[in-house]
């Protein structure tokens, strides 16, 4: 019996492949606190770096948990459940903070507005579907670290920025299926070269901040803007045609 159980786990070194990818989505957490502590010191460059930081690791290590097959290796450990915590933190919980912790909204509503992104985000976290079985995010999926970059960058006015991040806060409560770029098979072979180009731009954009090229500010905006557009025909499409599949499940 034992000698079926270990079989099934894998061998040794497979065992420690897929602890190391949980020890790499931990490490994310990490980032996540030298962010945290570069907003509190208002070292808006610094946090932002952590936080590109930890994104890049939320976006390698679910395709490095699917080839070392954490859940059969691991199976007591819960590897979904740290990324959705890892997430919170560095996609709600800093920004939220930053939003209270700078100028970008006005001194009276700050604090209130970031506690409302941490409620709405909290909710949207909870959902069993709040990442659909076809590969989709539904509601706005809380990418409030890209949302407060492009408000610091764009140095809009506090007002404006409350009404945006309002808008977006109510959007998490509407069931729109926004695209997960890196899982969405309805147009990847746009999609991930176009969020490469992205993240690209956003590096070089980073470098620079604050003081962005205008140029480049706007040219990056192109891909939100594809990518809003893309999610609302694809919810569109298939509120239309609710019965039929897009592709084989494989």
């Amino acid at each position: 019996m034992e000698s079926e159980k270990t079989d099934h786990r894998g061998s040794l070194p497979q065992r420690a492949a897929a602890w190391a990818v949980h020890l790499l989505t931990a490490c994310g957490a990490a980032c996540c606190l030298f962010a945290l502590a570069a907003a509190a010191d208002r070292q808006w460059q610094r946090m932002f770096v952590w936080l590109a930081v930890a994104v890049v690791i939320d976006a390698v290590d679910g395709s490095l948990a699917r080839a070392a097959r954490v859940q059969q290796r691991t199976p007591r450990f819960d590897g979904g459940l740290l990324d959705m915590i890892v997430d919170y933190v560095g996609y709600v919980l800093v920004p939220a903070f930053a939003l209270g912790r700078s100028n970008l909204l006005p001194p009276a509503m700050a604090w209130g507005i970031g506690g409302a992104v941490c409620l709405a985000s909290a909710f949207q976290f909870c959902q069993s579907d709040a990442k659909t079985d076809d590969h989709f995010f539904k509601g706005f999926p809380s990418y409030w670290n890209i949302v407060i970059f492009y408000l610091f960058l764009l140095d809009s006015s506090p007002l404006f920025n409350a009404a945006i991040i309002l808008f977006l806060i109510a959007l998490v409560f509407v069931p729109i299926k926004y695209i997960y770029p890196s899982r969405t098979r309805q147009w990847k072979r746009i999609t991930l070269p176009l969020s490469m180009l992205w993240a690209l731009s956003v590096s070089l954009l980073l470098l620079q901040f604050p003081d962005a090229h205008r140029g480049l500010l706007v040219a990056s905006l192109l891909f939100p803007l594809y990518y809003v557009a893309g999610s609302l025909y694809l919810t569109w499409r298939t509120s239309r045609r609710p019965s039929l599949r897009w592709w084989p499940h494989s």
